[in-house]
């Protein structure tokens, strides 16, 4: 799978208006990618939207009405890389992370894994955005539990375009 067909189907459910911005760090190079829709983040995320607003069909269509996208820090997976290499292409990625918060104009952003909240409150600043900011653990490695109470405490408070 290359990073083409990631980005592709990301655009796919990319919203005409982006209300919420979630920002992960990259999408994982093995191909687990959330808008395959079989990922454990899909699963956890599906979880607490439904839990908040009532069980939907297709889960993803209905978080891009909400006018909710996931974009990632950096467009090339970095969970194969060594910490340092992770670093250092995460920084650089910041610049292309401030173009598009730039572009979308988000009434929030959630970073969805707390090591990039650094990266991604600098990229929404350097871009003008005074979108409200919020920081979640990933779903993963034990994170499962605290990932859904922090969610389900900010999901209220996330602009959506349909309800």
């Amino acid at each position: 799978m290359t990073m083409d067909v990631v980005e592709e189907t990301r655009l796919r459910f990319r919203p005409d208006r982006i209300a919420t911005l979630f920002v992960g760090e990259s999408a994982p190079a093995g191909g687990d990618f959330f808008y395959y829709g079989k990922s454990a983040m899909t699963r956890y995320m599906r979880e607490v939207i439904e839990n908040a607003f009532g069980e939907t069909d297709d889960f993803l269509s209905t978080f891009k009405r909400y006018g909710w996208y996931l974009d990632d820090l950096s467009l090339v997976p970095v969970d194969k890389m060594s910490k340092p290499e992770r670093l250092r292409v995460c920084a650089e990625a910041q610049v292309g992370l401030t173009e598009r918060i730039a572009a979308y104009q988000p009434q929030a952003i959630v970073s969805v894994l707390l090591s990039v909240k650094d990266n991604v409150e600098a990229a929404a600043i350097a871009a003008g955005c005074t979108a409200a900011r919020y920081a979640v653990p990933f779903p993963g490695m034990g994170q499962q539990g605290r990932f859904k109470r922090e969610m389900e405490a900010i999901i209220p408070r996330l602009p959506r375009l349909q309800h």
